[in-house]
């Protein structure tokens, strides 16, 4: 009895260390993994993740109006659906990364649903037109041993993020706002679910107060593969 009372113990440790590893935001087992980037110059990098949607035209819209460069993580069904949206991002100069074709939690998955969920998507953001590096963002940040060890195979980064405002404050804009403004730090990746409909409403009301709070700041904008470049 008291082996196996050991045995469960260790057995529930280890499920604990894997959880935790599963979502860690700034560590994975292969491979680099990029929450923020340390620099010494004042830029950060705005992302959204589930493009396209029927929301995007209008953070198209808020982005194009403040003269901001932004990443978006594509979801390869999304781009199926709505493949002018897609292009349209691609077009509007922004950066287009891969979020995955079906939006699963990337842990304890097949080599063969790890390729083909990256692959796919990968494939349909270069058919959208967009000819830039291609970074990788797990849905829920979740990665464990497969998802990792495939991404540095093939050299694709991996991009988490440092600020994710909505998650403390969901609905309410000013506070989104506020959090983002104050939060922000060299090489920030700020993270927004602005993409969604009315349950995004506030993240879309807050980020025209985001971007001119942190051009105040003496904030520049860069997309994604642009802060990596910066990287010490």
């Amino acid at each position: 009895m008291k082996k196996a009372g050991i045995a469960l113990a260790a057995l529930l440790l280890a499920g604990y260390g894997a959880y935790r590893l599963s979502k860690s935001r700034t560590f994975q087992l292969f491979g680099g993994l990029t929450s923020r980037v340390e620099t010494d110059r004042r830029v950060v990098a705005l992302t959204f993740d589930d493009a396209p949607t029927p929301a995007t035209p209008a953070v198209l819209e808020l982005l194009a109006a403040e003269g901001v460069k932004a990443t978006f993580y594509c979801i390869g069904a999304n781009i199926e659906k709505d493949p002018a949206g897609a292009a349209r991002i691609a077009a509007a100069g922004h950066e287009l990364g891969n979020h995955t074709y079906s939006h699963l939690r990337m842990v304890f998955k097949t080599p063969y649903t790890i390729a083909s969920e990256v692959e796919r998507t990968s494939a349909l953001i270069r058919g959208a037109g967009y000819k830039g590096p291609v970074t990788f963002r797990p849905p829920y940040g979740k990665k464990l041993v497969g998802l990792p060890y495939y991404l540095r195979s093939r050299g694709i980064p991996t991009v988490t993020w440092d600020l994710e405002p909505d998650t403390y404050f969901p609905g309410d804009a000013a506070k989104i706002e506020e959090y983002a403004v104050a939060g922000a730090r060299p090489g920030s990746i700020i993270l927004l679910h602005a993409l969604c409909g009315d349950a995004c409403a506030a993240d879309r009301a807050a980020l025209p107060g985001i971007i001119r709070g942190l051009k105040a700041a003496g904030f520049t904008f860069v997309r994604v593969s642009g802060l990596l470049a910066e990287e010490k």
